[in-house]
């Protein structure tokens, strides 16, 4: 664009000098700008392409502002600090790998929230990319983050704690069956839609009894992203194929490394709390210096020559007494089994997974597995062939 300046001939002089620093203030401006522009476009690739990379405060806080902030609600350190009484320990209600959670009254609502520090700017950012953009009632929802000094995520409060301390807890009251199976169908249908149901599915990548909590219903909510990747097996780096995750839940092929992640990891990880929901047993079993898997050792027990039913029998869990019914336990099992195959191809799909324990929950007696499984080898299993 021509722009034309009138002048007189006596004022060609000044009016050449006005030009030239207007030139120069414009030609500054620009500088500026595309140095910001070029910044502020890294940090976006650092938040949205590259998560392994560390991001200081003010470079999660510029990308949260810019692209998530009409998702969730931004809080003040001060403001958590209160709801929390300084973080104190008898607000304390958990802890994991990233951080330690707090009970807290935030605005009217409970919350949990969970301090990170800032060396875990990958999984705070994994986390608040899966949540912000996914939303299902069986998923941990989450209400807002805060980024001061620490990471602070937000989420719902969840009343009854974590299955694990369901299963395991002495002063807890024991869950029935029932609830047992509605809390894996829950936590199946989760599973089920970050694989599918999703613009872009996910992979959880940390599926373990510690990250499904129960509310005061009994009803499950899967939690935790912080590992979570997009389930795009095919233009995986080998950045993601580092392994990580929880020893007991990661499936062989996965935890010798090499091997991208792809859903029938979750897949594994949840054929395992189905042993755990009949076992109550944790996924690996200490007993003085031996060690063994919960797979390991249901595997022994579909491996039992004489009466594996019996056999069974001796896993359930003795807080359930008599009150289970023997058929639908050796259903789970055989569900189970067929989630923690080694092969990850002949592993069912959590749709499948879902179907099944969808018509096992149910009140039919005679149900034909061969008419919505598409895996042959599940169908022969689940039909005890």
């Amino acid at each position: 664009m021509e722009v034309i300046c009138p002048f007189t001939p006596r004022s060609g002089a000044i009016a050449g000098i006005s030009v030239g620093v207007l030139a120069g203030i414009l030609l500054s401006s620009f500088g500026v700008y595309v140095k910001y522009y070029l910044k502020k476009k890294a940090w976006k690739k650092n938040l949205t392409l590259d998560d392994s990379k560390m991001m200081n405060s003010a470079q999660i806080g510029t990308e949260i502002t810019g692209l998530l902030v009409e998702k969730s609600q931004e809080f003040s350190y001060k403001e958590l600090s209160i709801a929390t009484n300084k973080f104190s320990m008898s607000n304390k209600i958990g802890e994991g790998g990233f951080g330690e959670v707090f009970y807290a009254e935030l605005r009217g609502q409970k919350a949990a929230i969970k301090k990170m520090r800032m060396k875990a700017s990958k999984e705070f950012c994994a986390e608040l990319k899966v949540l912000t953009r996914v939303h299902h009632l069986n998923l941990v929802g989450l209400i807002g983050y805060c980024v001061e000094g620490f990471l602070f995520l937000v989420y719902e409060y969840i009343d009854n704690g974590n299955l694990s301390q369901n299963l395991r807890d002495s002063e807890r009251e024991s869950l029935t069956w029932s609830t047992r199976m509605q809390i894996a169908l829950d936590s199946a249908r989760a599973l089920e839609y970050i694989h599918e149901h999703t613009v872009h599915g996910y992979i959880h990548r940390d599926i373990k009894s510690e990250n499904i909590l129960l509310d005061k219903r009994f009803r499950a909510k899967v939690t935790d992203f912080g590992l979570s990747k997009l389930a795009d097996v095919e233009n995986s780096t080998s950045s993601n194929k580092i392994v990580q995750g929880t020893f007991g839940y990661m499936p062989p092929e996965y935890a010798r490394g090499g091997v991208a992640p792809s859903p029938k990891i979750d897949v594994y990880a949840f054929g395992v709390v189905l042993y755990e929901l009949i076992s109550a047993k944790q996924a690996v079993i200490r007993d003085g210096p031996e060690v063994k898997g919960l797979v390991a050792l249901f595997d022994e027990v579909f491996d039992h020559e004489t009466n594996p039913t019996e056999a069974l029998k001796n896993l359930v869990d003795p807080r359930l007494g008599d009150n289970y019914s023997v058929d639908s336990v050796c259903n789970i099992a055989k569900l189970a089994k067929a989630c923690t195959m080694k092969d990850p191809q002949l592993r069912p799909s959590m749709r499948s997974v879902v179907v099944a324990l969808t018509t096992l929950t149910s009140t039919t007696e005679d149900w034909n597995v061969s008419s919505f499984f598409e895996n042959p080898a599940f169908v022969n299993l689940m039909s005890g062939k």
